[in-house]
């Protein structure tokens, strides 16, 4: 496992306590992990994703990752609908370690209230959290 202070997390981006990422773009989210929980992880082998059309409340499992290690549940940072879902990772799963801000996405959603955003944290109080 890398060091905190060698792993990337992007400015532009909200984070939440479960170490999902999520980004605003217009009126969908993308939701992923961040580069700590693919770190984690270790070698991610498979993912499971909801279906588009699927909706969520705000904390609740909306898939898993399994890993060489452990399979670990996924929390929608926000309440919404699944709007798109990576199709990519069903066959490229490694994806998520390899780019897991951009090819490893996991799915978008319509979020039902984008004020929720608010109650994520910044880069700055992400990096606090991790160092505790």
């Amino acid at each position: 496992m890398k060091e905190i202070s060698e792993l990337n997390f992007p400015d532009d981006l909200k984070y939440a306590g479960n170490h999902e990422w999520s980004k605003l773009d217009n009126d969908e989210v993308t939701i992923g992990i961040c580069d700590y929980a693919q770190d984690q992880l270790g070698d991610v082998v498979f993912v499971e994703l909801p279906q588009v059309g699927d909706t969520f409340d705000k904390g609740q499992e909306f898939g898993t990752v399994e890993s060489v290690k452990a399979v670990s549940e996924l929390f929608i940072p926000l309440s919404g609908e699944v709007t798109g879902v990576n199709e990519n990772l069903e066959d490229t799963p490694e994806l998520v370690n390899n780019e897991p801000y951009t090819g490893g996405w996991m799915i978008k959603i319509k979020p039902a209230d984008v004020s929720e955003m608010d109650g994520l944290m910044m880069k700055d109080a992400y990096l606090d959290m991790l160092k505790g």
